[in-house]
């Protein structure tokens, strides 16, 4: 890849969770990840969840995602509950986590994957929100604080509503020499590069 990829993601997506799992290994490169509201996405787009609705779809996306952790080798993926859920607050955690550096929020984003989706927590709880922050080495109040700024909401807003006007309609979404690739099954190909 000519110029580093960059990875959009939502903490509540399990999908996003596979991608920045094995995001570096497949690139040969430590994605740029930019975090976004999925639920602005979908807002914006006129989209909802797949994981809202139809009950058959539900349990065959959430077996797929399971099949893929286990293919991938990471750990057997546990389902937080509810899920999905309102994951808004934790988005503008992430967003502040990002505030105090790129190694500050994607240990901070890990953590919070971790905690959904190894774990099985519930992360639009605020109990569960500090203890990734710890996780990740960070300042829970001082993080926490930041996420309910007029600065951090209005960050987040903006990098959801650029993402959009760039063609990013879901996550994860990886932007790689100049083509928008959705889906964790996508980095193969963007590993590959153009052509591949």
């Amino acid at each position: 890849m000519s110029t580093r990829p960059l990875l959009y993601v939502d903490v509540g997506s399990p999908f996003a969770y596979l991608a920045v799992a094995r995001a570096e290994a497949v690139l040969g490169a430590r994605p740029l990840i930019r975090p976004v509201l999925l639920g602005g996405l979908f807002r914006l787009t006129g989209r909802s969840s797949w994981a809202l609705g139809d009950v058959e779809r539900r349990r065959a996306g959430m077996a797929d995602i399971e099949a893929r952790a286990a293919r991938y080798g990471l750990p057997a993926l546990r389902w937080p509950d509810p899920w999905p859920g309102d994951y808004l607050r934790a988005m503008r955690v992430v967003t502040a986590g990002y505030e105090l550096g790129e190694d500050a929020g994607d240990a901070l984003l890990a953590a919070g994957f971790g905690r959904m989706f190894v774990t099985g927590e519930d992360l639009s709880r605020d109990h569960v929100l500090r203890a990734a922050c710890g996780d990740a080495g960070l300042d829970a109040d001082a993080v926490l604080d930041a996420a309910g700024t007029q600065r951090v909401k209005d960050a987040l807003r903006t990098a959801t509503d650029a993402a959009h006007a760039r063609g990013v309609f879901g996550v994860p979404t990886l932007e790689a020499d100049g083509r928008l690739l959705w889906g964790d099954d996508r980095l193969d190909e963007a590993g590959r590069g153009p052509g591949g």
